[in-house]
């Protein structure tokens, strides 16, 4: 089976949720035995430099990349107001990408060619006109929906229509575009449903997040109590609107149920506002070295997501690093919980205050959830099980 895999960005190093499903996606495929090629852009911003990857995955796979600049430019934004366009989309294509693209399909015959989000959709037209592959689009998130949120929850009046206006352009791309491939993978239910009230018309399945669960060993002996912390990529818009919630609205509160409480903070790309609230109870990192380390050495995992669609994959590695995980409605969206079995949902101030209190008093109770988390990413997370699956659908849609 030979596999195309068309990417907004380089999957290496796998530190955040997309280059995560991404090669794990990869990482699965190569056990199965696919032959997998590599197309990705390579954005100016968090570019990746190809010869510094060392990965044993990198070395089994054909790769080719294009270096791309997707940075907002305001007159280019200001322009594109008058066309019929998605500037969030439109940012990712680029004419020498789409000849190097038709090049490498000109060259090679693939079975399978894999979208990876919305963002590379803008090269479908070039991938139909070179090759006879079934093509698949996965979609990451329902990214209209994330600007949706985000405009209503802006409280300056001009950014607020411009976030709403980009939502719509973004809304009538995706609904454009959606019937044109030959199979979608969904990241969750809830993403399958809003699909479908695209007027999707042809096959979806849904493969949530794979995570390779022999990279997640819990040592207890090196986690700390009581502590709590949250681990997000700090350029990401509902990251940063979350975690701005919980320091302003609820954290001081939370500092005084104990002396001994720490409240850890990281990510990539830390915003430098967040190294302002830095204290002797709370402590800014930025981002660190070994996520997984990190995670181990924390006991109370805290993600106050109140806008973002699809699913979060750090809470999936959370769940897989026994963590008792306090989290949002929206932040566990698709995932298959259950409050007060292997999560904590708390959508209010009091509800956080309540859910932490109540690990800080017992802490039996916050043990007895990141068990049962452990076993749910177990059932339903396994990077074997799901690239099982996801090889299924190719070899029917093939033999078709």
């Amino acid at each position: 089976m030979k596999i195309l895999l068309i990417t907004k960005r380089v999957p290496f190093p796998p530190n955040s949720g997309y280059p995560i499903v991404v090669y794990n996606t990869i990482k699965g495929l190569l056990q199965l035995g696919a032959d997998i090629t590599l197309f990705s852009l390579n954005p100016t911003k968090g570019r990746i430099d190809i010869e510094d990857i060392y990965d044993p995955i990198f070395e089994q796979i054909k790769y080719h990349t294009y270096d791309l600049d997707t940075d907002v430019n305001v007159w280019s934004a200001f322009f594109n107001i008058f066309t019929n366009e998605s500037y969030n989309v439109s940012r990712y294509y680029n004419e020498d990408a789409a000849r190097q693209l038709e090049n490498l399909l000109r060259e090679n015959v693939f079975d399978i060619i894999q979208f990876e989000g919305l963002f590379v959709v803008p090269y479908l037209d070039v991938v139909k006109a070179n090759s006879n592959a079934k093509l698949i689009y996965r979609a990451h998130n329902i990214e209209f929906t994330l600007w949706e949120r985000l405009s209503h929850s802006e409280k300056f009046l001009i950014r607020r229509k411009y976030l709403a206006f980009l939502a719509q352009r973004l809304k009538a791309y995706e609904t454009d575009q959606i019937n044109r491939f030959h199979h979608i993978f969904a990241i969750s239910e809830p993403d399958r449903q809003s699909i479908l009230m695209f007027g999707c018309e042809i096959p979806m399945s849904v493969f949530p997040v794979a995570i390779d669960l022999e990279k997640y060993k819990v040592d207890k002996t090196k986690t700390s109590f009581p502590t709590l912390f949250h681990l997000g990529a700090m350029d990401w818009r509902p990251n940063q609107e979350g975690l701005e919630w919980f320091l302003d609205d609820i954290w001081p509160d939370i500092e005084k149920l104990n002396k001994d409480l720490r409240f850890y903070i990281a990510g990539k790309n830390m915003q430098k506002h967040f190294f302002e609230y830095d204290s002797e109870n709370l402590i800014v990192e930025g981002e660190v070295f070994d996520a997984v380390e990190f995670m181990n050495s924390k006991a109370i995992m805290i993600v106050p997501l109140i806008s973002g669609t699809g699913m979060r994959v750090k809470i999936i590695e959370g769940m897989a690093m026994k963590k008792c995980i306090i989290a949002t409605t929206t932040a566990a969206e698709g995932i298959n919980c259950r409050h007060g079995h292997d999560i904590l949902i708390a959508d209010s101030a009091d509800e956080f205050y309540r859910s932490i209190l109540q690990c800080i008093i017992n802490p039996k109770r916050w043990v007895e959830i990141g068990e049962n988390a452990r076993k749910t990413v177990e059932n339903d997370h396994g990077v074997h099980l799901i690239s099982s699956k996801m090889l299924k659908i190719y070899e029917e849609l093939v033999s078709a």
